[in-house]
């Protein structure tokens, strides 16, 4: 019996090409999104579970209250770790720390500026689950002067591993370091990354290692078992003020510490973090559209699989004369269903190896696909069960419910019910695809808009240049002077923050204020205003003309003194003192325009402006031209004070570009999803305007044989069939107002919701549908009436 069950849906699926064709392939861009989909959320909800007892370890923020948020900065200074291990013996079992950095590395004659470098506790091995293919975890990285790389480091330094393993390194030109193991190249779902693993106790005197109000570290602690973080939280306070009481009050911060599980670290939100991060709205969204989708493929599988019935209502009465249950038959065409929904899935596999490629280039990141492990069978092994048994059981009970009788004479009484349940499912479809489309349109408004955007400093032709190395640390002032009196160089500014950068938060006393005030902070020189094209709205710009202001002077920012309570003009001669920084107080002598230095999701913030030495970035303004041979110039300028660095350069209008690249992904990823949608709701309507045509197929004949046009023919047969569209598109419009409002507030600066954008996109969808529709209706019209009646 379940032979000749096969054997009879094999015959079907050959005998109705075209039917089957437009089923599978529907099923197939449904599942093969999922697909797709399914990779990707597997992917970021594994981050970090690898780690042996991670559910012990826990990352120690530490949280701040600013304008009336708290904030979460991931770094900590380095008293920290001993402090945590001493005071809450028998609570915390070991700590490490962890310090992110770019070094030079020196073989011989051949030197590689490093990004990944992490300078660590002994026990970082031991800590994490990070494996080793070459050296003991324990021992591993006792001696100060031991180094540990990667294998892709090591064959890219010594050929191999086994050759790297003894061999001596130089850090920075001065610091030998001898390759004591090799870790395997780190998993792609870490949010730890690197490539060399040096000790942290090469820093021991930094001001970070030995003060407790420089923060610079990232510190990780395991719990004891049976102790829970909320326990050791109850007890941070105490440990506070014990350690930061009294520095806390006098600088006027209010430190408080919590814990975040490992595994929620990658998904964290916190300032000064520079690890990977991802974004737990992003996955939900992912999965939203992946379910949708697959409704899509469904609905339309069911459409399209109970039109057949037309043509399969005689196999139905003639089983049923020969003794056929309904049961029996139910159980067939579920069975049909559930084949389909296999030969997708296999076509949807060889699809998902063909497009990943492509599909890690759009995400930015590589996707493994593991066909070793159980997550992805069990996937397709649902899908299969799932979908062909959903997707299968209404046409199977539709066609099961014939009488026999008036099957066999090809009578069907679909009803308007039928008809009614047929439209809703294609309404749905299109309502999931207005939607998408208005998405799609919103979210490229948005992109467009941020890019478009006058962020208040001149982005253009500026070049960034980063002070990431002690070579131009020590020579940073001679790179600036050799470079403005390169006739192409309009100006040079040192900074500690560049706009779309990192802006520290300070704590300050103000005049006429009792509480001290937080804002954020642009340590630069004299020539910052003129280099971003700031515009001084009252008072003037920090100037050498005046030798005081490197020490009594300030500027801020519009927001600053509005917050403050004061207009511009107010502030001039008002004094500031930056708690931490500054013995002396500073006098504003000059207010700026608001100007962007933040993403645009963010809100303006009040920023403070001084002179200070803290030397991050070197921003190069140049003059429009040649920009390729100012690229030169500036390259070479930069050898003659670091010559054993490589010259490295971003630009200003790409740091901006860096912040929204997630959001233009997702504004792609939603495109193609919406393309997807809509053309497989456009083979549901192709399918039902299918079936239409042949209810009416006599109708049609009867009409032409008494003087009716193509053209009233197409009005006739189209009009029932827009109407779910046209209901679909106003109930989707108002659904995605909301949904697209609330995307919006993720942005403090934020285009508006034009009503051309809904019309459009119902226009479009319109169009689309009014062509699918069209195109079976006109071919029905033309067609010879003869045909449809000599049956008679």
């Amino acid at each position: 019996m379940f032979k000749n069950y096969i054997t009879i849906a094999w015959r079907n699926l050959k005998k109705n090409v075209v039917f089957s064709f437009i089923n599978i392939l529907g099923l197939t861009i449904g599942i093969t999104t999922c697909l797709l989909i399914f990779l990707f959320i597997i992917n970021e909800f594994s981050f970090d579970n690898f780690h042996k007892e991670g559910d012990r370890i826990y990352r120690v923020l530490r949280n701040m209250k600013a304008d009336g948020q708290v904030k979460s900065a991931a770094y900590l200074s380095g008293p920290y770790r001993g402090a945590l291990l001493n005071d809450f013996q028998g609570q915390i079992e070991s700590a490490v720390r962890i310090n992110e950095n770019n070094n030079l590395i020196t073989i011989g004659t051949q030197s590689y500026n490093e990004k990944k470098v992490l300078d660590v506790d002994g026990n970082f091995f031991t800590f994490f689950s990070f494996p080793l293919l070459k050296g003991d975890p324990k021992t591993v990285l006792q001696n100060p002067h031991n180094v540990v790389l990667t294998a892709s480091t090591a064959k890219k330094y010594f050929g191999s591993i086994d050759n790297a393993m003894g061999k001596t390194i130089l850090l920075e030109k001065d610091i030998p370091l001898t390759v004591s193991g090799i870790a395997k190249d780190v998993a792609a779902n870490s949010h730890l990354e690197f490539d060399v693993v040096a000790s942290l106790d090469l820093m021991k005197n930094a001001t970070w290692m030995t003060k407790w109000i420089n923060n610079g570290l990232y510190t990780y602690v395991k719990l004891a078992p049976n102790i829970t973080p909320a326990q050791l939280e109850k007890q941070f306070p105490a440990f506070m003020e014990k350690y930061m009481g009294s520095e806390m009050r006098e600088y006027g911060f209010h430190f408080v510490l919590s814990l975040v599980p490992l595994r929620e670290v990658y998904f964290g939100n916190t300032t000064f973090d520079h690890i990977k991060h991802g974004d737990k709205k992003t996955v939900y969204i992912f999965l939203s559209i992946a379910i949708l989708i697959l409704l899509i493929a469904c609905i339309n599988f069911i459409n399209l699989s109970t039109i057949r019935a037309a043509e399969r209502s005689k196999e139905v009465g003639l089983r049923k004369v020969l003794g056929a249950l309904r049961n029996n038959i139910i159980g067939q065409f579920i069975g049909e269903s559930v084949l389909l929904t296999l030969i997708s899935c296999i076509l949807a596999v060889g699809l998902l190896l063909l497009v990943m490629p492509w599909y890690n280039q759009l995400l930015g990141y590589t996707l493994l696909v593991s066909w070793t492990t159980w997550p992805i069978y069990l996937f397709l092994a649902g899908v299969i069960v799932v979908v062909g048994f959903l997707a299968g059981c209404y046409p199977a009970f539709f066609l099961s419910r014939f009488l026999p009788v008036e099957a066999l004479k090809g009578k069907l009484r679909i009803g308007k019910s039928g008809a009614a349940f047929r439209q809703l499912l294609v309404g749905v479809q299109f309502c999931i695809s207005v939607m998408l489309m208005i998405g799609t349109f919103i979210i490229t408004r948005q992109m467009n808009y941020v890019k478009n955007r006058q962020l208040g400093y001149n982005q253009e032709q500026t070049m960034l240049v980063r002070v990431d190395n002690e070579d131009i640390y020590q020579h940073v002032l001679t790179f600036k002077n050799e470079l403005q009196k390169e006739e192409r160089v309009q100006s040079v500014s040192l900074m500690s923050g560049e706009p779309g950068g990192y802006f520290d938060v300070h704590a300050f006393n103000v005049e006429a204020h009792a509480e001290k005030w937080s804002a954020r902070t642009e340590f630069a020189d004299f020539e910052l205003v003129k280099t971003l094209g700031l515009k001084v709205i009252a008072g003037r710009s920090l100037s050498a003309s005046f030798p005081t202001d490197s020490t009594d002077a300030a500027m801020v920012n519009k927001t600053a003194v509005a917050r403050l309570g004061w207009t511009p003009e107010q502030a001039i001669g008002k004094w500031i003192q930056n708690t931490v920084l500054d013995s002396s107080r500073r006098r504003i002598v000059g207010v700026v325009d608001d100007f962007n230095f933040q993403s645009l999701k963010s809100a303006i913030e009040p920023l403070v402006i001084a002179y200070y030495p803290d030397r991050r970035v070197v921003a190069i303004k140049l003059k429009p031209g040649n920009l390729q041979a100012d690229v030169t110039l500036v390259g070479k300028v930069y050898k003659q004070v670091a010559a054993s660095y490589p010259f490295e350069y971003s630009f200003l209008d790409q740091q901006f570009d860096q912040l929204y690249k997630k959001d233009i992904r997702q504004q792609t990823i939603l495109l193609i999803f919406s393309v997807m949608a809509i053309f497989v709701a456009c083979l549901g309507l192709f399918g039902i305007a299918s079936f239409s045509t042949v209810r009416r197929f006599k109708e049609i004949g009867v009409r032409k044989v008494l003087g009716s046009s193509v053209q009233s023919i197409v009005v006739l047969l189209s009009k029932d069939l827009l109407r779910p569209v046209i209901i679909a598109t106003a109930i989707a419009i108002p659904v995605a107002y909301w949904a697209m409002s609330t995307w919006l507030q993720n942005f403090a600066y934020k285009t508006t919701l034009s009503w051309w954008v809904f019309a459009l996109a119902a226009l479009v969808t319109f169009g689309i549908a009014l062509i699918t529709i069209c195109t079976k209706a006109v071919k029905a019209a033309v067609a010879n009436p003869v045909k449809s009646l000599k049956a008679e």
